[in-house]
Formats: C-alpha cells, sequence, structure tokens
C-alpha cells in the first residue's frame, strides 16, 4: 500500500508549487507529481503591442528573474529584424546578467537551500572557537575570529530564548537526516547573515548601468546607457570605478566564502545521492566573446545530453518546430479548444487557451489522472529535459571546455567522488556554485574590456538602424534565448505589421517542474523525486532538499492578469 504525502506550498523559492508524492511502507518515494498551482498568461497581454516595448511587459514575469527576461525579449525582437547590436551594449548585457547569476545563485545557498542542509538550532551547542578554527582552515575571510562566531551564536540564543525564531522558524531542527557537527552550523548561519548584506551591494550594477534594480532597463538596438567619463549626468568614470569594484568585492566573497561553504558542508553529504531524475541535459548556451548569435564562441556551449552519456552532445534548433514543442495532456489549457490529444506545439504556434475547472469539495489531493498543473510540458524531440547549473556544467564539461573540466575534475578530486555523483541533488548544489567561480572571472573580463573600449574612445551603446518600424518586413518571427541563472530561456516572437501578433516564453521551471507529457513522461522535478527516502513522513526534509536543488521560480513559469479589468486574477484549488 502506497501513501499519498502533500507539500504545499513548497516554501523558500519564488512563486507557488505543489508536491504530491507516493511513499511506501519504508517511506521511499515511488512517485512523485509537480503542480504549478496559479496561472500564467502574460503572452496575451503583449498581443497587438509594439515590439519593442515588449521587453518592459515581459520582464515583470517576475520580481527576481527580471533582468533576464527582459534581455532575452529583446533579442527575439533582434532576431526577427536582423538587428545587431554595439560590442559595448553586448558587454553591458553580459555584465548586467552575470551580476544577476551570482546574486541569484549566493542567494539561493544562503537563504533558500543551505537551511535544507544546515540546522540552525544546533548551532547553539558549538565551540565559537572550533568554528573559528574551521573557518580559518579553509578560507582567508577576514570574519573568523573566536569572538565575531560568539556573536552571531549570542544573535540566534536570543531569537530561540524569546520563542519567535524569526526568518528561521519553521523548520524540521533537530531532523535526523541532518549531518552537520554543530560548529559547522554555526559557521553556515554567520555566512547566512553575511550574504544578507553581501546580496544588496552586489545589485548596484544594476543600477548604475540600468537605471534601479528590479526591472532595470533595456532597449531594443542597444542600451540606453549613456557612457560619458567625464560627465555627471552619465556613466561616468566614478561610476565605472564603482562598478569593478563591487566586481572585485563580488569574487571575493565567491572565492573566499561561497565555495568553501559549499565544499565544507557537501564533504558531510557525500553519500546523498538522491535526486538525480532524468540525465538529461539542455542547454542553449550564452556569453559569447563576439555577439550572442555566434553560437560557436560561446562561454557555455550550447548542447542535449542524453541519459547521462557525456560522450556525444546532440544539437539543438530553436525554430526547428519538431523539435522543441510544449505538450498540454495533463495541464489546464487546451489547444485549438481540445484537451492535449497527444499534440505539441512548438512555440512559434504556441496557444495560451485556459481550461480549468475547481474541483468538488472535499479536495484533498489532485486527481493525477488528469490535468493538473498549470505548467505545459516543454520536451525536446518529445524527451523531457533538465535545465540549469548542471546541466551547464554537464555540457561543457562534455565539450571539453578547459574551464569547465578543469574546476569539476580539481573539486572532484577534493571531494573523492567520480563525475556521476553531480547527478544528484547535493551535486546539483556543487555545480551552481562552481558556476558561479566560473560566471565571477567573466565577470571581471567583460568590464576590463568594456573599460578599455571606453579608454579607447568607444563610448557607443544603441545603433538606431531598423529603430524606425517602415523599415521593417511586413512579418517577422524571431527567437531570443540566454541562459538564465535557473536554466535555458527562451521568448518567441511574432510581428506583424508593426505589431505583436503572437508570444510564447518558456522558461526553466516550466522544464523542470513540468507534469507529466502525452507519453506519461515525468518531467525533472518529479523523476528526481523518486527513490528518495523519507525519514520522517510529517517532516518531508527529503522532498525540500530535491526541487530546492533545482532553484525553482513558478512565478517565471505561471502568471495570469484580467485583460478587461487589468487586475491579478488569483484562482484557489480548493
Amino acid at each position: 500500500m502506497s501513501e499519498r504525502i502533500v507539500v504545499d506550498p513548497i516554501t523558500r523559492i519564488e512563486g507557488h508549487l505543489r508536491v504530491e508524492v507516493d511513499i511506501d511502507q519504508n517511506g521511499v518515494i515511488n512517485d512523485a507529481f509537480s503542480s504549478g498551482t496559479s496561472v500564467r498568461g502574460l503572452e496575451l497581454i503583449v498581443r497587438d503591442r509594439d515590439p519593442r516595448d515588449v521587453w518592459a511587459y515581459i520582464q515583470r514575469i517576475c520580481g527576481v528573474c527580471t533582468t533576464v527576461h527582459a534581455l532575452t525579449s529583446i533579442r527575439s525582437v533582434e532576431d526577427a529584424l536582423g538587428i545587431k547590436i554595439p560590442r559595448n551594449a553586448h558587454l553591458i548585457r553580459d555584465i548586467m546578467n552575470e551580476v544577476l547569476y551570482i546574486h541569484d545563485h549566493v542567494v539561493h545557498f544562503y537563504h533558500l537551500h543551505a537551511l535544507d542542509w544546515v540546522d540552525v538550532v544546533s548551532a547553539l551547542k558549538a565551540d565559537p572557537a572550533q568554528t573559528s578554527q574551521i573557518a580559518q582552515s579553509i578560507s582567508s575571510w577576514p570574519n573568523s575570529s573566536t569572538g565575531y562566531f560568539a556573536d552571531v551564536q549570542n544573535k540566534v540564543k536570543k531569537l530561540v530564548d524569546s520563542g519567535q525564531l524569526g526568518i528561521f522558524a519553521n523548520g524540521y531542527w533537530g531532523h535526523p537526516a541532518y549531518k552537520l557537527p554543530p560548529e559547522v552550523n554555526l559557521l553556515a548561519v554567520a555566512h547566512y547573515l553575511e550574504a544578507l548584506d553581501f546580496q544588496k551591494e552586489i545589485v548596484k550594477i544594476h543600477t548604475i548601468f540600468g537605471g534601479k534594480n528590479p526591472h532595470p532597463h533595456y532597449v531594443v538596438g542597444g542600451m540606453a546607457t549613456p557612457l560619458d567619463i567625464d560627465s555627471d549626468n552619465a556613466v561616468n568614470a566614478e561610476r565605472l570605478m564603482h562598478v569593478s569594484q563591487l566586481i572585485d568585492q563580488a569574487k571575493d566573497f565567491v572565492n573566499q566564502v561561497y565555495i568553501p561553504d559549499l565544499l565544507a558542508i557537501g564533504s558531510y553529504y557525500k553519500d546523498w545521492t538522491y535526486g538525480g531524475g532524468l540525465n538529461n541535459y539542455l542547454c542553449y548556451g550564452d556569453f559569447s566573446t563576439t555577439n550572442i548569435y555566434d553560437v560557436k564562441n560561446y562561454r557555455m556551449p550550447r548542447g542535449i545530453i542524453l541519459n547521462g552519456n557525456l560522450s556525444q552532445i546532440y544539437d539543438i534548433d530553436l525554430k526547428d518546430t519538431k523539435q522543441i514543442q510544449e505538450f498540454i495532456d495533463h495541464s489546464w489549457y487546451t489547444y485549438d479548444g481540445k484537451k492535449g490529444n497527444g499534440v505539441g506545439k512548438h512555440p512559434f504556434n504556441g496557444q495560451t487557451e485556459l481550461n480549468y475547472t475547481c474541483p468538488k469539495a472535499p479536495f484533498t489531493t489532485l486527481d493525477t489522472t488528469k490535468q493538473y498543473s498549470w505548467l505545459k510540458a516543454p520536451r525536446w524531440k518529445e524527451q523531457p529535459m533538465e535545465t540549469g547549473p548542471l546541466a551547464r556544467i554537464m555540457v561543457g564539461y562534455a565539450a571539453g571546455k578547459d574551464e569547465f573540466v578543469n574546476i569539476v575534475d580539481s573539486t572532484l578530486q577534493k571531494l573523492n567522488l567520480p563525475i556521476t555523483a553531480l547527478q544528484s541533488a547535493i551535486g546539483r548544489t556543487v555545480a551552481r556554485g562552481l558556476e558561479t567561480v566560473l560566471i565571477a572571472n567573466w565577470l571581471r573580463n567583460d568590464m576590463d574590456e568594456l573599460l578599455k573600449n571606453i579608454k579607447n574612445g568607444n563610448q557607443i551603446t544603441f545603433d538606431r538602424t531598423k529603430w524606425d518600424p517602415s523599415t521593417w518586413p511586413s512579418s517577422a518571427q524571431g527567437v531570443g534565448w540566454a541562459e538564465a541563472p535557473r536554466g535555458a530561456l527562451g521568448h518567441w516572437i511574432d510581428i506583424e505589421n508593426g505589431k505583436t501578433k503572437n508570444y510564447q516564453a518558456v522558461v526553466p521551471s516550466t522544464w523542470n517542474a513540468s507534469p507529466r507529457d502525452n507519453n506519461n513522461t515525468l518531467g525533472a522535478y518529479e523523476a528526481a523525486l523518486r527513490g528518495a527516502q523519507l525519514l520522517n513522513k510529517e517532516q518531508p526534509l527529503e522532498i525540500m532538499r530535491i526541487i530546492h536543488s533545482f532553484d525553482p521560480c513558478l512565478a517565471c513559469a505561471v502568471h495570469l492578469t484580467d485583460l478587461e479589468t487589468k487586475q491579478t486574477t488569483k484562482i484557489r484549488l480548493g
């Protein structure tokens, strides 16, 4: 006999996610279901709008991933209209995306995911002197004295004594799956608090180059960033030096805090091999050293890996209507007025037709034999895929890119693990950290190139060519892609007579959190949960570990605004 366990909502994520699992008498998950519980419709809002304005609407998909949606949207328009942007604009865009990566990955590790591995209350038992010794043995970070950790411990003690744990409330403290000694728990809690200060500093780069954060400014044709080293009304020498200093500080935090903590914590969980799942990996590629569409010069290579086979990388064509398709057999949508019927649609032909009926009370579990999610099921040649940091690391490693191979091999050597160990929840978390090191290096390099261009007199960030709609073809289609922190992001646009005829976005969490498809094949979350064992079904910590390792963003995957009243629509499941 199996028992259905429901976790709703999954907390410490962006958006609303419900997970249901069936466990056997030993607590082993033998089936799992992922459901996005709110609905998306921003594609409908941008219909008939000027393509040059679409990015400003589309980046409101999410308040966390804002800048990358704007970037990808603009890339789709520029692809459709054949617009090439100045090198400075390309560098600034990459810098802003790289900043988003570092910010997102640090926040995810410390504030969204670390508490799945770190027992905060256990830190009260730590000896601050021993924590200081551990900190100094793994890093040269200055905040490592006995007194410093004693102060952090006292802060936690005051919270516990007050009976109000605040940001640490509702944790599964004392759960038998926690393995860290108290001293390492104290180290992690201290850096959790430091990361709160770090995140507010690095995003200042967005405000300098994009005017504000969240939702910084972009423009079709480049960037609306005025560069003039001698002007008080532009990004001048002083502001450029401030950006450069923030980048150096970010690199220090990544290399001296984030990575040492990651390896220290990970070393205690090397046997936690659950959560691998599909072993199918998808990466669109990004961060070209020339221009966005020069795939051969991507720092993050493009490709597909199937069944964990690193000896072969498959090509991917985002415009091929037979490759990427979205299925709705288990989603609350219709295509051409019909439910599913095994039909998949490429985003160029995509539709957003809502089809939901509230179940009759009492409502306890989803009817997973029918439609059970507001997410569609995207597939590559009808294969479910995982996307994100692990996918990018795997594709980069399989492609033989030196940066990827060197950092992966050296890290696995330190942990005494094989490459297959990365195909797990803890491996996914390690991959995210390794990627952050690479991104921080690229950020420094891109900023150096931008400074060099400016020093040599090149301050151009915008090209007006093809800005006038009278120069556009009567119809055009384009796709913009980016590797967002959470994975492969694609925006497809159909332009007709100067207006947006159709628009579709397939985001990383749509790939990862998708429900079953026309072949009843599981999505990445669902596959990753299978086989994990719950030590305490009343405290399903293992479910949280696996789901959080993907860094879900359901806000990106689902949205709806009423097109008549312009008000947000809320849909309750029961």
